[in-house]
């Protein structure tokens, strides 16, 4: 019998028992070989091998796609193992999938593939073939692991493209509030910043380098045991930005679910694929839990905050809230 970890107190992981895992996985779809309409996948989350589930979507459903595929690492996903190719392995590896999601995409739609150094190079490669790569955005991670004969690898790429020339992006949705560290006036009037209670910041329009994200950790709500999750802030991002209200989005390799989680907390559609049941049951749990908390760590007021400034995005929440009562 596998050994429960030991957990601090105020360790927020997300954990199930048997029971509620059981329970959980009733509410998952399980394809029985038939093709599926967009009623039937809708805010659902598809329990399956990604290959045969594919093949029974409906066609041109989806608006904003995210993809992050396993890197080219060995590592292991519980029910399954992914083991590193050579360069060439992985991108015959890519190209063996890619070209199955094109199918399901809107003439509008568009794409967003993460991966890390090892990978990024051949996911260009790839996703080049098939649609118009338009930028690489460069997030960092809080951590990494040290080395000494290399540099510390703590960020990783997402290549975004679309389908066609006519596509949808609103940067005005994906604005960051920074501290204003050498606040500048003119006149004696702050130039390009604001001068709150909270403090002195100044709201800008968002680059292709992301320095804002944390990583989930232990004493974050969002965070589960699964090895590569992404945060619920990052993929707001991508949502915000290339998604309206009520598009559909979907995520192939949907893990513990943050793809869906984020699409219902933002009022959007979504549908995953996930293979292993566990995460799925992980993916289902955390989905139930946003109808009653839709709020995204780091995105405040319709901002995205800068890291360690969560005491100045409550009192923000608090005076927002003071104003409008």
């Amino acid at each position: 019998m596998k050994q429960e970890k030991k957990r601090a107190d105020r360790n927020r992981t997300l954990t199930l028992s048997e029971a509620e895992l059981t329970e959980l996985e009733r509410k998952l779809l399980k394809p029985s070989g038939s093709r599926l309409s967009i009623s039937d996948i809708e805010n659902r989350i598809i329990h399956d091998d990604f290959r045969r589930a594919v093949e029974l979507l409906p066609d041109a459903f989806v608006d904003l796609l995210i993809v992050d595929p396993p890197y080219n690492l060995t590592k292991d996903f519980r029910s399954t193992r992914f083991r590193a190719m050579t360069n060439e392995e992985y991108i015959a590896y890519l190209d063996s999938w890619f070209p199955l999601l094109l199918r399901l995409l809107k003439p509008h739609a568009t794409v967003y593939l993460c991966g890390d150094w090892r990978c990024s190079a051949a996911e260009y490669l790839v996703m080049s073939r098939y649609l118009t790569v338009r930028n690489r955005i460069v997030w960092q991670r809080e951590k990494g692991r040290g080395a000494l004969s290399n540099w510390k690898n703590c960020c990783e790429d997402i290549w975004f493209g679309t389908v066609g020339g006519t596509y949808y992006f609103n940067v005005e949705s994906v604005k960051m509030k920074r501290r204003v560290i050498a606040p500048y006036r003119r006149n004696g009037t702050p130039r390009d910043w604001e001068e709150t209670e909270n403090g002195r910041f100044r709201v800008t329009y968002p680059s292709n380098f992301w320095d804002d994200i944390s990583i989930p950790y232990w004493s974050m709500p969002e965070n589960t045991d699964h090895p590569t999750q992404k945060p619920e802030k990052l993929i707001a991002k991508l949502i915000l930005a290339s998604s309206r209200e009520h598009d559909f989005v979907f995520d192939p390799f949907l893990g513990s679910g943050t793809t869906a989680v984020v699409a219902r907390k933002l009022g959007r559609r979504f549908s995953g694929i996930e293979i292993d049941r566990d995460y799925c049951c992980w993916g289902q749990a955390r989905l139930e839990k946003a109808e009653s908390d839709p709020l995204v760590q780091g995105y405040v007021n319709g901002v995205f905050w800068e890291r360690n400034t969560l005491a100045e995005q409550k009192k923000e929440l608090s005076s927002r809230s003071r104003k409008s009562r």
